[in-house]
């Protein structure tokens, strides 16, 4: 069954610092850019609901036609909000991928030539976010 998900990473200043279409569906010029505006418009609800409990991963946020937003937020809601729109039910998954793309995430920040908040450009992380994608999603 193939899968639509667009994974992102978003700043505490509401700027995407890494994107990636890591669904196994057939890709459409338009589909990425509805992607975008989803995951964007779904900010406000996360960004709400997020200091409403004291999870990290806060399973569906919002839908969109048969898409689902899943969001995981850093500790302390300051750092990041990780956001996935998907059409797939595995909530286990999802949480699985989110906790190793958090871990992922962490060590780009260890790197003292990493500027927190700037767009994550590592040809290495990408892989690893796109093989946790095929695993996981």
């Amino acid at each position: 069954m193939a899968t639509t998900a667009c994974f992102i990473i978003v700043s505490r200043n509401d700027i995407p610092i890494y994107e990636a279409e890591v669904g196994s569906a057939v890709k459409k010029e338009d589909a990425a850019h509805q992607h975008q505006f989803i995951l964007h418009a779904a900010l406000d609800i996360v960004q709400d609901l997020a200091w409403t409990t004291s999870a990290m991963f806060l399973k569906a946020t919002d839908r969109f036609n048969d898409l689902v937003v899943s969001v995981y937020v850093t500790a302390g809601h300051i750092l990041n909000i990780l956001m996935l729109l998907h059409d797939s039910r595995n909530e286990d998954g999802i949480k699985s991928f989110f906790q190793e793309v958090h871990e992922l995430y962490i060590k780009i920040l260890l790197n003292p030539l990493y500027l927190p908040g700037s767009r994550i450009t590592s040809s290495h992380f990408d892989t690893k976010v796109r093989a946790l994608a095929r695993k996981y999603l």
